[in-house]
């Protein structure tokens, strides 16, 4: 499943361990750094290129996962 894999790149990009689907990105302290390196995680991991407006316009693990998952081939 996409959000599983979704959720474990945020829990170890921002060092958390107890990130949920609903979880804001910018509440959980996301900035520009570790967005960067979520996108390059999303692209190796998931082969997923996901544009920057789209991490801001969806910035929970259940919403970034749909819009990964509307993308078509990805590999979990």
């Amino acid at each position: 499943m996409i959000a599983d894999s979704v959720r474990l790149i945020w829990c170890r990009e921002l060092q958390r361990d107890d990130i949920s689907v609903d979880d804001n990105f910018f509440a959980l302290g996301g900035q520009s750094v570790i967005m960067a390196r979520i996108q390059g995680a999303f692209v190796e991991e998931l082969g997923a290129e996901v544009p920057m407006d789209q991490m801001f316009l969806n910035p929970t693990v259940a919403s970034i996962s749909a819009y990964i998952e509307s993308l078509g081939a990805v590999t979990p």
